[in-house]
């Protein structure tokens, strides 16, 4: 693991901590998905979502942009012409989350099973 303590992986100044931290907002995830194939803005975030706010959505590409994931750039004009992109760092989630969504889509019926079963 790259020198770190497994046993300590996931302590407060840890990089596993921080990076599910990062990604543990209910939306962080979907909204970095939603920028992957290129630029985007706010409504049309929206539109490819569903089911989110567009209070919320601020909230999260917020945190995203403080995070260093996502980049926001105005184009003035009126009304505003805002767009926001993943960073380069950004483009470094989709891997890891190419990678949660093979085990949701291998293992869902399973979860979902065991949700019933509760």
């Amino acid at each position: 693991m790259d020198g770190l303590d497994p046993g300590n992986v996931f302590l407060a100044d840890c990089p596993a901590r921080l990076a599910v931290e990062v990604i543990a907002d209910k939306w962080a995830v979907v909204v970095l998905w939603g920028l992957n194939d290129g630029p985007r803005r706010h409504t049309e975030l929206i539109t490819l979502i569903g089911g989110i706010s567009k209070k919320v959505l601020t909230q999260t590409l917020r945190r995203l942009q403080t995070n260093g994931l996502v980049t926001r750039e105005n184009f003035g004009g009126v009304p505003p012409r805002v767009e926001y992109e993943l960073t380069p760092l950004g483009r470094t989630l989709m891997g890891p989350i190419r990678m949660l969504t093979l085990w949701a889509e291998e293992n869902g019926e399973a979860v979902l099973d065991a949700q019933e079963r509760t």
